[in-house]
């Protein structure tokens, strides 16, 4: 989010906070990008705060109940609050459990073994979700529109969309499909003192487990049992053809983005 919009982001955390009756004296900022991750002490809640319109919280609210309920490894909405989105100031405010993360890094097979438990709570979840493919449409949609992408040359812009074409058709005619986290990378992953917990649900979509494994590192994946490792590679170029796109969006807020972009548009030239 704009560093302009930041204080009327926290205002509205807060407010929000303090008239479901939580006590807030401070905010502090722990991620900024599409959406704002604050910490509200002394409550001691995480509020995640997006643009109206431009988020899917009322999913993820949803969604957290029925995975929260079955046991799975996912982030808690908090309990002294109503499980809900509230709207304030042009805002979606959601208010979750705030979780300690313990020092040290989380093993690969508590990774692997996590992500297992989550595919499983998953599996038993009712609820309607967009399919992987409609992810795949909407980085296109971005390559097709020359005006929000105008840094991105016509050579790596081609690459991008014959990768995504291509890969997407194949991957959905042979994969069987599953709702998914959409992605479980490092940076959605806490370490927790009850264990590995995973976050942002919003991305959630149906698929193949191995769209997820795709978005976590190699090691973790020689330990998820069942893998079908030709599938995986094809998701991993897939995966990286995606993310690569939306760093070329005009609008990218991600820290650092542009030189990600490079940097991953050169790796998939070579594979």
């Amino acid at each position: 989010m704009q560093t302009s919009q930041l204080s009327r982001v926290v205002a509205a955390a807060t407010a929000t906070a303090s008239g479901l009756g939580l006590e807030v004296a401070d905010a502090i900022i722990l991620q900024n990008s599409n959406k704002v991750a604050l910490r509200l002490t002394p409550c001691d809640v995480m509020a995640r705060v997006a643009l109206d319109g431009e988020e899917n919280a009322e999913f993820e609210v949803a969604l957290a109940r029925q995975l929260n309920d079955l046991g799975s490894p996912v982030s808690a909405l908090d309990r002294r609050v109503p499980p809900q989105v509230c709207f304030r100031d042009g805002f979606a405010i959601t208010l979750w459990t705030y979780y300690q993360s313990l020092p040290g890094e989380i093993t690969p097979i508590d990774y692997a073994q996590a992500l297992h438990r989550l595919h499983a709570g998953l599996r038993q979840v009712t609820i309607t979700s967009p399919h992987f493919t409609d992810r795949v449409a909407s980085a296109q949609q971005l390559l097709d529109d020359h005006d929000r992408t105008p840094e991105l040359g016509s050579r790596d812009r081609r690459l991008l969309s014959d990768t995504l074409r291509e890969l997407g058709r194949q991957i959905a005619a042979r994969a069987k499909d599953q709702l998914l986290h959409g992605e479980p990378h490092p940076g959605n992953l806490l370490n927790t003192r009850t264990g590995p917990v995973f976050i942002d649900l919003e991305t959630c979509c149906r698929g193949p487990i191995e769209f997820d494994l795709a978005h976590a590192p190699d090691d973790v994946c020689d330990h998820y049992p069942g893998v079908d490792q030709q599938l995986l590679s094809d998701c991993r170029k897939l995966v990286l053809a995606m993310i690569t796109t939306w760093r070329w969006d005009r609008d990218d807020q991600l820290p650092d983005g542009r030189r990600l972009a490079e940097e991953w548009i050169a790796q998939l030239r070579t594979i």
